[in-house]
Parts: structure tokens; C-alpha cells; sequence
């Protein structure tokens, strides 16, 4: 599995751009997260599991659900 960069910017499948705020975990059972804001609308932020960012979707020309671009935060 891939490493998630922080403070980077990652491409979901159906084509928004999301940016990786932190990677956190849940209280109630240790599972590691992923915390990401939506560059587009009202940017909300988001919660994943660690193990589900890098699913492989195969969809819209892009392999996996996220996927990092060569575009760097101003963070």
C-alpha cells in the first residue's frame, strides 16, 4: 500500500480534487484514517479509512479512488 502525503493533493475517480489535511484515528477501535478537505465547493472536510483510500477502482482512466498530483499545497 501506498504512503498518503500529507499537504498534497489527490484526485478522486469522479474528478474532484481533494487536499490530505492529516491522517488520524478512531476512538473507538484504533483503525487509522485519512482526513481531506474538498477543494471545491463549500470544502468540506472529509474521513476515510487508511485502507480504502488506494482501493483500485479502474474508472474515468484512473486505477485507484485517489490518486496524487503533481500539484503542491501552499500549506
Amino acid at each position: 500500500m501506498e504512503e498518503i502525503k500529507i499537504n498534497r493533493i489527490y484526485k478522486h475517480y469522479k474528478g474532484d480534487m481533494y487536499l490530505i489535511e492529516d491522517i488520524g484515528y478512531n476512538s473507538e477501535n484504533g483503525e487509522k484514517m485519512v482526513i481531506y478537505r474538498s477543494l471545491y465547493g463549500d470544502g468540506k472536510l472529509w474521513i476515510r479509512p487508511y485502507s480504502m483510500f488506494f482501493d483500485e477502482v479502474n474508472k474515468n482512466g484512473q486505477k485507484y479512488r485517489f490518486e496524487l498530483q503533481d500539484i503542491k499545497s501552499k500549506r
